[in-house]
């Protein structure tokens, strides 16, 4: 079998870490969890914009209010958004700079995807 040409050989620097320790792993799967629903991740796509309020949110994705509470209350549970009240508002927003990468890239890469294939000279 002919080594494929995009990926080089493996080299001792291209060796993963050592594996994180199970409860690392857990939290991670969580937030992948957290993640792999279309309606949270489109909640989530919406804070990338900045600090929304919770009627804003309802209003952009055009659900009801229990949903998007729900919904965005699952996300504070797993880390990815923060919570912030001023009077009867409450606003959300990205937890951090890594949640906004997730959400980025996680996009990216599905754009990617979707691009259509070329055949190369390997496909035969």
């Amino acid at each position: 079998m002919k080594p494929r040409r995009d990926h080089p050989p493996a080299c001792s620097h291209d060796r993963p870490p050592a594996a994180p320790d199970r409860r690392r792993l857990e939290r991670a799967a969580g937030l992948f969890r957290a993640l792999g629903d279309a309606a949270r991740l489109r909640t989530l796509h919406l804070l990338l914009g900045g600090e929304v309020c919770v009627g804003e949110v309802v209003a952009a994705l055009g659900e009801k209010f229990p949903t998007v509470s729900q919904r965005l209350r699952l996300l504070r549970t797993e880390g990815l958004v923060a919570r912030r009240r001023d009077g009867s508002h409450v606003y959300y927003a990205l937890a951090d700079g890594h949640v906004r990468d997730l959400v980025a890239n996680a996009l990216a890469h599905a754009d990617e995807l979707n691009r259509p294939t070329t055949p190369t000279e390997d496909d035969g």
